[in-house]
C-alpha cells in the first residue's frame, strides 16, 4: 500500500511524504464521521450518505484505480459536502473543522493561485452558514481556515527546502566519492605510466641487444632488470590502493620531495640522459606538495621515456622559504605535437596542482617542453 500511495504521489507530482497524505485523508474522514453523527436524525439518511461519498470520493477512485485526481475535484466535492451539512449547524460543530484541513491540504500541494482560488471558496461556504442556516462561531472557523491555510504554505515550502537540503547532500556526496576516485586514479595512473615507461625501455634495450649487437649478456640483464621494475611496480600499485583506502593520518607513507633523486637515479638507470639538481632541503615540504611534487615528476618522466627517450631531461627542484619550485624541461622529439598527446597525464598534473593551490605551467618552451610548478608557502601547507 505504501508503495503504491508513494507511486501515486509521484506520478501527481505531489512532493508530500506519503505519510502526510495518509494522516490527511484520515483525520478528514474522522471529522467527517464526527459531523455527520451530529446530524443523525435531523439530516434525511441519503443525504448522509451522499455527505459520505462526496467526502470520500477521491479516496475511493484512488483505492480502485491508484490515480490521484486532480486537487479542485476534493475541494468541490468536500465543499458540497460541507455544505449540506451546515443547512443544520451544529454547537460544537465539526463541520467547519474539515474545511480547515482541506485549506491546509491544498495549500500545500496546489499552486498558490488555485490555493486561494479555493480558500475563497472554503470561506464563501463558511460566509453563506453563519448569514443564512446561522452558524455559531462562524469568525472562529474562519480565522481556523486561514490559519489551515498559512500552515499549508508553510509545510509546502518546508517540503521543497528539505527536498533541495538532501539533493543538496547527494550531490555533495557524488562529488566527495568522484573526488576520491579520480584522486585514487591519480596515483594508480602516475605508477603505472611511469614504471611502463622504464620497462618499455628496458625491453627495448633487450631487443637492440639481440637484434643488432647480439649480446645476449646484455639483452639478458635488460629482461632482468624490466621484470625487476614490473614486480615492483605491482608491489608500489598495491601498497598505494592499501594506504589510499586508509585513513588520511596514513599517507604521509606515500613519496615525497626526499623521494625524487631517488626516482630520478632509477629512471636515469633505464638509459634516460637526465640532469639532477636540488636547492634546499626537501624535508622540509609538507606530505602533500611533496607527494605533488613527486607525481608530477613521475609523470613529466613517463613521458619524456614515452615520446621523447633521446631526449635530454634536466630537472630542477628549488625549496625555498617563498614557494616549492620544480622545473621539468626535455628538448622536444622531431614531432613533438605527439609529446603533448597524453591529455589524461596533463589532466592529471593541473588536477594535483589545483588541489594544493599550486602554478602549474606545462608546453613547449622554445625548443624543449616545459613543466614548471610552482607552489606557495599557503598551498604547501594544505
Amino acid at each position: 500500500m505504501r508503495e503504491k500511495l508513494e507511486a501515486s504521489l509521484a506520478q501527481s507530482r505531489i512532493a508530500l511524504p506519503w505519510w502526510v497524505a495518509v494522516c490527511t485523508n484520515a483525520f478528514t474522514a474522522l471529522l467527517a464521521a464526527t459531523a455527520v453523527t451530529q446530524r443523525a436524525g435531523v439530516l434525511p439518511p441519503l443525504v448522509l450518505v451522499l455527505v459520505v461519498l462526496l467526502i470520500g470520493a477521491t479516496s475511493l477512485v484512488w483505492l480502485g484505480t491508484g490515480r490521484i485526481l486532480p486537487v479542485w475535484t476534493k475541494c468541490v466535492t468536500v465543499a458540497g459536502a460541507v455544505a449540506i451539512l451546515l443547512t443544520e449547524p451544529r454547537l460544537p460543530d465539526f463541520a467547519p473543522i474539515v474545511l480547515v484541513v482541506l485549506a491546509a491540504e491544498v495549500a500545500s500541494i496546489a499552486r498558490p493561485a488555485v490555493a486561494f482560488l479555493f480558500l475563497g471558496l472554503d470561506l464563501a461556504v463558511l460566509g453563506w452558514a453563519a448569514a443564512g442556516p446561522g452558524l455559531t462561531g462562524a469568525a472562529v472557523y474562519l480565522a481556523a481556515v486561514l490559519l489551515g491555510h498559512s500552515g499549508g504554505f508553510m509545510l509546502r515550502w518546508y517540503v521543497r527546502a528539505l527536498a533541495a537540503e538532501r539533493a543538496g547532500r547527494v550531490a555533495e556526496r557524488e562529488h566527495t566519492i568522484l573526488t576520491e576516485r579520480q584522486r585514487m586514479a591519480r596515483e594508480v595512473h602516475d605508477v603505472v605510466a611511469h614504471s611502463l615507461s622504464i620497462t618499455l625501455l628496458h625491453l627495448t634495450g633487450a631487443r637492440r641487444a639481440l637484434q643488432q649487437d647480439r649480446d645476449v649478456d646484455e639483452a639478458i640483464e635488460g629482461l632482468t632488470e624490466a621484470e625487476r621494475v614490473g614486480r615492483a611496480a605491482m608491489t608500489d600499485i598495491r601498497r598505494t590502493v592499501r594506504l589510499l583506502s586508509h585513513a588520511p593520518a596514513e599517507r604521509h607513507t606515500l613519496p615525497g620531495a626526499g623521494d625524487i633523486a631517488g626516482l630520478v637515479a632509477h629512471t636515469r638507470g633505464a638509459g634516460l640522459d637526465i640532469h639532477f639538481e636540488q636547492e634546499g632541503d626537501a624535508a622540509d615540504v609538507p606530505d602533500l606538495a611533496g607527494l605533488t611534487l613527486y607525481r608530477i615528476t613521475q609523470e613529466s618522466l613517463a613521458n619524456i621515456a614515452k615520446h621523447a627517450p633521446r631526449s635530454t631531461a634536466r630537472i630542477r627542484l628549488h625549496v625555498g622559504r617563498n614557494e616549492v619550485r620544480l622545473i621539468v624541461r626535455n628538448t622536444l622529439p622531431d614531432r613533438p605535437a605527439e609529446f603533448a598527446a597524453d591529455g589524461s597525464g596533463l589532466t592529471g598534473m593541473a588536477a594535483r596542482a589545483e588541489q594544493i593551490g599550486a602554478r602549474l605551467r606545462t608546453g613547449p618552451d622554445g625548443g624543449d617542453w616545459l613543466v614548471d610548478l610552482a607552489v606557495p608557502p599557503a598551498g604547501a601547507s594544505r
